[in-house]
């Protein structure tokens, strides 16, 4: 695609497509792009190194990179997380007062500051209309409200699952697939809930889409207690190594045998 380029908004946000124009760019640089009712600022990512929704057909011409980010923007940017927040704590101040069932998250200027964002949570649905009037009046801004669920609060901030790497959510995972403890248990893994769950505190989104490499590798392998036939005798089988197509059979004669899955494909 001569003349578009794949764009991150902020920090977090979705990569996308950007019209160049004449501009020569390279990843890591910092510019200002059109976005929704105004400008907004990104980074120019390599594919691959985030969350990306280029893969989609764009229904309208892409929006365009206006300019490199100059020191001027640079600076505002840095003025915006400043004002963020105090905008944060005036926001937090009004839930109180109003009394409403709502934790907040962060809140978020936008480039030119003509809007500012309030992520929170809830249990439920909350009426804020009286909160967003008060804080239109506060700030002479347009305000946005937007509920999000635990998984997204653990994208905004980001930080490492349990494998030691970047969390999937924040690195590339577009959306969040169902997952379930019939995952965890196809991998074998213990139904203990620290153990299979990530920072937001649900069932790793790795799990998803482990599930279905699993079951093809698990095709044709006996299930752990399931009982079986071997070359010295029947057993139960205590351990299954999908990887290695091997498991662990427990002798009825009290000896462990080790059976290779691999070999009897290969012979088949």
């Amino acid at each position: 695609m001569e003349g578009l380029i794949l764009v991150q908004l902020r920090n977090s946000g979705i990569a996308g497509l950007y019209q160049t124009g004449n501009l020569t760019l390279k990843a890591g640089d910092c510019v200002i792009v059109e976005h929704d009712r105004g400008l907004d600022y990104g980074v120019v990512v390599l594919p691959g190194h985030a969350r990306c929704c280029a893969e989609d057909v764009p229904k309208e011409a892409p929006k365009k990179i206006i300019r490199l980010a100059k020191d001027s923007d640079v600076k505002q940017i840095e003025d915006n997380i400043a004002r963020a927040r105090d905008a944060f704590c005036a926001c937090e101040k009004k839930i109180l007062e109003h009394k409403l069932d709502m934790k907040l998250v962060k809140a978020e200027y936008s480039f030119d500051r003509s809007k500012i964002l309030f992520y929170f949570t809830s249990d439920g649905r909350v009426d804020f209309r009286n909160l967003v009037k008060d804080l239109a009046k506060i700030f002479k801004a347009r305000i946005e409200l937007r509920q999000i669920g635990v998984r997204d609060e653990a994208r905004l901030f980001g930080g490492y699952g349990s494998c030691g790497r970047e969390l999937c959510c924040k690195k590339f995972l577009k959306d969040f697939e169902p997952v379930t403890i019939k995952m965890a248990k196809e991998e074998g893994l213990p139904l203990n809930p620290p153990k299979i769950s990530g920072l937001c505190g649900r069932l790793m989104c790795c799990l998803s889409y482990e599930y279905e490499t699993y079951k093809l590798l698990s095709k044709g392998l006996p299930h752990e207690g399931e009982h079986i036939s071997t070359p010295s005798g029947k057993g139960k089988v205590v351990s299954v190594n999908v990887f290695k197509r091997v498991v662990g059979v427990e002798l009825e004669d009290g000896g462990y045998l080790e059976v290779s899955y691999k070999e009897k494909d290969h012979g088949k």
